[in-house]
């Protein structure tokens, strides 16, 4: 039996997933009310564009909500509302959302008896599409990784609540991105002193000297030394706004090592 799979945003990490739905043979049922025609799926055997949440929902076995994290209880409610979810279906939100935002989504769900499923993308979509490393939790996680693994997809399940996910994607962003973001500030600083080759290639070259004692080392030295780094960064963020670069993620590093540093004991 070929099973229906509704998707509500299209853009791209939507359109590129409902792509690879329909290669596997699903039917797809997608609606977004910014891109009634997405490039890829538009037109396609098997696709079927509709008007709204709640028709696109209708007669689906799973509802996947890809458009964005603050439209993502919108959404839910919106189908709801138009009565689409019907009681075989289980919603799953992929959106980056807090893990707050995807409790609430299944308390939702319970008071309309509707199974929520927590999914964390865990990599770009581009390139990868279905097949992007997935992390699913909540009362529905199972049945939910078993219908898209039957279809290709890669999904690992979580044994917790919805909102598991969603903590386990954020923690990586707060390091990732962060990092990333220091990279790019670090860069920009180098580009306007002359020196950025020469940083490039010394960021890479720590990257890839990365091991697992890396962290520890990292962790323990940063604590033990909050004073004195704190005091580097921020002659780092000085010297970055003399650059005409925001130190932005270099002010953000002085104060987190201010916030570790020991404060003095009063006496009682």
């Amino acid at each position: 039996m070929t099973v229906t799979i509704a998707v509500l945003g299209l853009g791209e990490a939507g359109s590129l997933i409902a792509r690879d739905l329909l290669a596997a043979g699903a039917a797809v049922r997608g609606y977004d009310p910014a891109i009634p025609d997405p490039e890829g799926v538009g037109g396609t055997a098997g696709f079927t564009a509709t008007g709204s949440e709640a028709e696109a929902s209708s007669g689906a076995d799973l509802v996947l909500s890809v458009n964005s994290a603050k439209a993502a209880i919108g959404a839910f409610e919106a189908a709801i509302a138009g009565g689409g979810v019907g009681p075989r279906a289980i919603w799953a939100d992929l959106n980056t959302a807090s893990p707050a935002v995807k409790q609430q989504l299944a308390e939702l769900g319970r008071q309309h008896g509707i199974p929520v499923t927590d999914i964390a993308m865990m990599a770009p979509v581009p390139g990868a599409g279905l097949t992007v490393p997935m992390l699913a939790s909540g009362e529905a996680a199972g049945r939910t990784a078993a219908q898209l693994t039957a279809l290709g997809a890669r999904v690992e399940v979580l044994d917790g609540p919805a909102g598991l996910a969603a903590t386990r994607k954020l923690l990586r962003s707060v390091f990732y991105k962060g990092m990333a973001a220091s990279i790019v500030e670090a860069l920009e600083a180098a580009r306007a002193a002359g020196l950025e080759d020469w940083l490039h290639e010394h960021i890479a070259d720590e990257l890839a000297k990365a091991g697992t004692s890396t962290v520890d080392r990292i962790v323990a030295g940063t604590r033990r030394h909050a004073v004195r780094r704190g005091a580097e960064m921020a002659a780092a963020a000085e010297m970055l706004a003399d650059l005409g670069v925001p130190p932005l993620m270099a002010d953000a590093s002085r104060a987190l090592h201010d916030r570790l540093t020991p404060r003095p004991v009063s006496p009682d």
